[in-house]
């Protein structure tokens, strides 16, 4: 099984950027989508029934916001539209499809890119960590793909120093961070992939995507449970439909 997480910014722009032809090629069997800015009505869908997926959105009450989306060759078991708690799903960031063996949630975590939005970003992460860990005893085989934006540890960005002030790579995120991975969870990539300079997130400014000055924000974070079935992990920058890179993980089940 073939899972990919991919920050689109924007749906309807990264399909301007054939991003349905990569989808053929790269040939996912899950494909978790965030920040599709779209309603379902508003794209395209007939798309991806023609490559030969179903496809389940989670868009924001707020037009052009946020929102996220789950394609899958496979018909899920259950479909899962938001996390019950209110303020998260007015935003549109949670959705979950469950299978026989496998549960995966497509999540779109808050930035916090002013003193109220970081404020906001606390509250999600605190009630996001105590939403997972009562689904857990429910669902035991979890993957949770999408954007954190969060770096981990400092190898996962170009410029620790500098960067420590900075929402996305503050202390008190990475210590959260630490804490929900610890809390029974793996991060696939770095299972395999412990090399430096392998980023997910680029700044459209300065070059920075060229000169590989970026974050990695974006993780595929899979159950111990499943530790034994990760077969291989990776990140894709050579994808360019959006400042973000899809980031990916492949399961023998």
């Amino acid at each position: 099984m073939k899972i990919i997480s991919y920050n689109v910014n924007g749906i309807r722009a990264a399909l301007n950027k054939d991003l349905d032809k990569w989808i053929e090629i790269t040939d996912p069997d899950i494909l978790c989508l965030q920040e599709t800015k779209a309603m379902k009505e508003q794209v395209e869908t007939s798309i991806f029934d023609q490559l030969g997926y179903k496809h389940y959105w989670f868009s924001a009450q707020k037009k052009g916001y946020s929102g996220v989306a789950i394609l899958t060759k496979q018909t899920p078991n259950k479909i899962t539209y938001g996390s019950g708690i209110e303020h998260m799903d007015f935003e549109g960031r949670i959705l979950r499809v469950d299978f026989e063996k496998v549960s995966i949630i497509s999540l779109y975590l808050p930035s916090g890119t002013n003193l109220n939005r970081l404020e906001y970003k606390f509250k999600f992460m605190d009630e996001f960590q105590d939403y997972i860990n009562k689904l857990k005893i429910e669902v035991p085989n979890l993957i949770i793909c999408g954007d954190y934006n969060i770096c981990h540890k400092e190898i996962d960005i170009h410029d620790p120093v500098r960067n420590k002030t900075v929402s996305g790579f503050l202390p008190e995120e990475r210590y959260w961070l630490d804490n929900f991975i610890n809390s029974g969870f793996i991060d696939s990539f770095r299972l395999f992939n412990p090399e430096p300079n392998n980023y997910s997130w680029w700044s459209y400014r300065a070059n920075a995507r060229k000169n590989n000055k970026g974050w990695r924000i974006d993780y595929a974070l899979v159950s111990q449970t499943l530790k034994n079935k990760i077969h291989r992990s990776f990140i894709l920058p050579d994808a360019k439909h959006s400042d973000h890179c899809p980031v990916g993980l492949e399961l023998k089940l």
